[in-house]
């Protein structure tokens, strides 16, 4: 009887084992233009490495522009995101400026190929190639926003002498980069819901599980991920109200699966990164590249002391508070064009 008993535990354990190892690992993803996957409807370019790379153009033609873009996207978006930038500035200042603009899917989204051994420095390495595959020439403007942020940060490490200017909006800020104010970070951290604390957990201390906890039903994951309104701000609530800016394209940025792209995300987001952007340094020491970082005052989603800390830090940042303002507040009336104008003449902005 004992012997039977033990036998059962073993089968017993073993078959938890096995469901916990399966409910660890994430469905392949659903590669656009294979069998059974979604689609190729966007242009592409093709990466050294095979990899391809959707992108969509806004403005004037890349051949006549003055001034290049490169947008990146945030999380659950994708390369049509930057519509809801493009859309707030006039069509005469466009023409004006000669201003061109490229939106991308990041590896995973859209109809981006998956990377699984993306890092940071991979993805500003990837706008560096999607830049020489549409010949946008030496240098380039990189203009971000949330989560975005990873890359524009990756840009400033790797590959700063390609950059005409950088803008931050809101980025996503990891608590464990080393140089971090520790109170503030702490501060910030425990400001967060307490699912959303428990996520950055799993995902910076045991990235494996990442899609498991994301995907059970135990207990609640990231608070993005529904888009809980406790999470956003007074004027957040106001733009998605005017579904102005909030049309994210959820299942199509998803399309290939959650884990490579917004899982994927996350991990690169809040693990150990190579470097610290708290140790940068400044890119254009004579000053001819303006770099910026915007954030609202209201912002429920990036700690504005702790970001208002990392600006102090790096002090050829230009650093512009908005107050009153949430997450959102690039979709707000107005700023598409303070944003930009900023970005390319600099100078002081003396109201939003």
């Amino acid at each position: 009887m004992l012997a039977v008993g033990l036998l059962i535990g073993l089968v017993a354990m073993a078959m938890a084992m096995a469901w916990a190892y399966r409910a660890c690992c994430p469905p392949p993803p659903k590669i656009c233009g294979s069998p059974g996957g979604p689609p190729i409807t966007a242009p592409r370019i093709k990466l050294r490495d095979g990899r391809h790379l959707a992108y969509k153009e806004h403005g004037v033609a890349a051949q006549v522009a003055r001034y290049k873009i490169i947008y990146v996207h945030g999380l659950f978006t994708c390369r049509h995101s930057a519509v809801n930038i493009v859309k707030g500035l006039p069509q005469e200042l466009i023409e004006e400026l000669g201003l061109y603009i490229v939106s991308y899917d990041r590896p995973g989204y859209g109809e981006s190929d998956p990377h699984p051994k993306q890092t940071v420095k991979s993805l500003a390495l990837d706008i560096e190639e999607l830049a020489d595959r549409l010949e946008l020439g030496s240098k380039f403007y990189v203009l971000s926003y949330s989560i975005g942020g990873l890359v524009a940060w990756g840009c400033l490490k790797y590959i700063p002498h390609r950059l005409a200017g950088a803008t931050l909006l809101a980025p996503i800020i990891n608590y464990w980069w080393q140089g971090l104010s520790t109170k503030l970070s702490m501060d910030a951290y425990y400001k967060q819901p307490l699912q959303d604390q428990w996520t950055v957990r799993v995902v910076h201390y045991i990235p494996r599980l990442t899609y498991w906890w994301n995907t059970q039903k135990w207990f609640p994951a990231f608070s993005a991920v529904p888009g809980n309104p406790g999470i956003f701000s007074r004027q957040d609530l106001e733009i998605m109200s005017k579904k102005v800016g909030t049309q994210i394209h959820k299942g199509y940025a998803t399309q290939q699966g959650e884990f490579e792209s917004v899982h994927r995300t996350m991990m690169i987001g809040f693990q150990n990164w190579e470097f610290s952007p708290i140790d940068l340094e400044n890119p254009c020491p004579n000053n001819t590249v303006s770099i910026h970082m915007w954030q609202g005052d209201e912002d429920k989603l990036v700690d504005v002391n702790l970001q208002c800390f990392i600006a102090r830090k790096l002090a050829w940042i230009q650093y512009h508070e908005v107050p009153g303002a949430g997450h959102f507040f690039p979709y707000a009336v107005g700023m598409s064009e303070v944003i930009i104008k900023t970005l390319l003449f600099g100078g002081e902005v003396t109201h939003y």
